[in-house]
């Protein structure tokens, strides 16, 4: 254990790192043109839910897109309503990552690192340079799933976390618990459900137990989201505080209805690895979660402008 941890961690840093700063990169490149595509792209609920998905694809991070939401709406670009659709698209997004990391791209981080290095060292031109920034910082963030992936092989060989990961395969209320406390430490839910793709991948935690962690970073998630309302506008609280009540609704029924989304997930992915298994259901977990949510969505705004009235005067 004493080997395996400095490498998990340094793996783990790299990751985090990496997933930092590819995602303030790209908001640096697209955050004006994205400001006015959401301003104009967000006259209903399903092109909301579009451009909420597209934003988060692009932007690598969904915390990022929803924080980027509500400082339009304290700005005055949007409002709760345009940002109801944008947040449910950003569930729907963050999980293209985990099909990126469900894949055995480690191998080849060392293509992005040589290149954006080459970029970073001799590319003047500051836009150019840019790309250089992206494509280094996506070596960095496979080459740390690479490290992350090498270093839990030995955990196998060990009958003690064998035995807390059996716990979290067998309670899934467990498992959703510790996937949200790791969110809230390492504040990135791509992140957490990275490591549990990445023990799946390794044959460490099955389904059940990557299932139960997604879930629980989730509703992890939501914490940085809600930080960023505070001292916001009215109309910003309600777009953090309707993030966690989706959240919070979609998670109970997942854990309410667990094993017959496991089975069904394991159906669907019928001869592939436990990784991409877990991958798949965190993509149909959040696609699921806003179509069945979408009739709802009216009531939920009425009754969250009702719990929380804009001021008149409020600016």
């Amino acid at each position: 254990m004493k080997d395996i941890l400095p490498l998990f961690i340094g793996g783990l840093v790299l990751f985090l790192y990496a997933i930092s700063q590819l995602s303030e990169v790209l908001k640096s490149i697209f955050s004006e043109r994205t400001k006015g595509i959401i301003a104009r792209y967000t006259t209903n609920i399903f092109s909301s839910i579009i451009i909420g998905t597209l934003v988060t694809i692009i932007l690598d991070s969904s915390s990022a897109v929803i924080i980027l939401v509500i400082v339009f709406i304290n700005a005055h670009t949007l409002t709760f309503r345009q940002a109801i659709g944008l947040i449910m698209g950003a569930n729907i997004g963050t999980t293209f990552s985990s099909q990126i990391i469900a894949l055995d791209v480690g191998k080849y981080s060392v293509i992005p690192l040589a290149i954006g290095l080459i970029f970073e060292i001799f590319v003047r031109q500051e836009r150019l340079k840019r790309v250089g920034h992206v494509l280094l910082y996506l070596g960095m963030l496979f080459f740390g799933l690479f490290i992350i992936e090498q270093s839990v092989v030995p955990l196998r060989d060990s009958e003690v976390f064998m035995e807390w990961i059996r716990k979290i395969d067998n309670s899934p209320l467990q498992g959703a618990l510790i996937g949200g406390f790791i969110t809230l430490i390492i504040q990135s839910s791509s992140g957490t459900v990275g490591m549990a793709i990445v023990l799946g991948k390794q044959q460490i935690i099955t389904v059940a137990g990557g299932i139960a962690v997604m879930l629980g970073a989730e509703l992890g998630t939501c914490s940085d989201t809600l930080l960023a309302t505070i001292k916001s506008n009215r109309q910003a609280f309600k777009a953090g505080l309707f993030h966690l009540i989706f959240n919070l609704i979609t998670i109970i029924l997942g854990l309410l209805l667990f094993q017959p989304f496991v089975d069904w997930v394991q159906y669907l992915s019928v001869d592939q690895g436990i990784g991409n298994q877990i991958a798949n259901a965190h993509m149909l977990f959040n696609v699921l979660g806003v179509i069945c949510f979408l009739p709802f969505v009216r009531p939920m705004e009425k009754i969250l402008n009702l719990v929380v009235p804009d001021r008149k005067n409020s600016s």
